[in-house]
């Protein structure tokens, strides 16, 4: 019997961290793996992957459609929605989709019941195979103001391999898309970067982190000679340093052409091998901690 899948969660506080190379590259040195990228709305895990036998799945929510024959003009549904999804203009019910929250409050208030629900595509869910990966990517159809539909598609229980580790790409930053993709994930790895804007984004993170009340561990990315703030920050609020990349142009060429620099690099391998060896080791202990509560 296969053991629960560790789920492990990769966050930075911006684009550009490092948050998809360390993804990315975990997901291939564990050999077989499950990688998510969560970040709906700018996706780029795939690039890299490059996956095969791609099936894809279309994401819906509901919104609300008025029956005007019915409608007996009591703005009761206008009154109700707090996100100003339905207006009434010159008597006339008007549905604003791109606002609506489809809580489907609106039909069951409406006394005339001249509100029903259709669905309506925000995005899409692609699934396929890289190498053991098993890649799941979301997209967000452009101009929807929403990815959380999305990320809870890819994050159902029935989506996850049994056994298999988990690594969830977060969207960067810390607003609600973020909040969605850590929400179940057993331990969080924070990207940080060598500046003090870096160590400001790193804050931020940890501080989101911390309120969910999730383990967490931090990789130091894009290291210099020079006194790095963000190891400071980590000293300071005591977060555990699992690892260290340090600036490497070959690193950054490799990434940059879309390439995993694991598969590539005997070296690269090593280095990402050594610190999942590492976040596998605080899974584990939280894993113990906790049971033993």
């Amino acid at each position: 019997m296969r053991n629960k899948s560790p789920k492990i969660a990769v966050l930075s506080g911006k684009g550009g961290t490092g948050k998809t190379l360390v993804s990315v590259n975990l997901a291939s040195v564990a050999g077989e793996s499950l990688y998510i990228d969560c970040d709906v709305e700018e996706p780029n895990g795939h690039l890299f992957f490059k996956p095969e036998r791609v099936c894809e799945e279309g994401i819906t929510v509901k919104v609300p459609e008025v029956n005007e024959d019915l409608c007996g003009g009591c703005r009761k549904c206008a009154d109700f929605c707090k996100f100003h999804a339905i207006a009434f203009i010159k008597d006339k019910p008007y549905v604003f989709e791109e606002l609506c929250n489809s809580c489907g409050g609106c039909a069951l208030i409406c006394p005339d019941q001249a509100i029903d629900e259709r669905e309506r595509v925000v995005g899409r869910v692609q699934r396929g195979i890289s190498g053991g990966v098993r890649v799941s990517t979301g997209v967000l159809n452009t101009g929807e103001a929403s990815g959380i539909p999305i990320i809870k598609r890819l994050l159902e229980p029935h989506g996850l391999q049994e056994g298999l580790p988990v690594f969830i790409d977060c969207p960067p930053g810390s607003a609600c898309a973020v909040m969605e993709s850590l929400q179940g994930a057993d331990f969080c790895l924070l990207v940080g970067e060598p500046t003090l804007f870096g160590v400001h984004n790193l804050r931020m993170v940890h501080d989101l982190v911390r309120l969910f009340g999730k383990p967490e561990g931090v990789v130091l990315n894009k290291c210099l000679a020079e006194e790095n703030p963000a190891e400071l920050f980590c000293l300071e609020k005591n977060i555990p340093i699992l690892g260290r990349i340090q600036f490497d142009n070959e690193l950054g060429k490799l990434n940059s052409d879309g390439r995993i620099a694991a598969r590539e690099r005997p070296r690269f391998r090593k280095l990402f091998a050594s610190l999942l060896e590492e976040v596998m080791k605080e899974v584990g202990h939280e894993t113990a901690a906790h049971t033993q509560r």
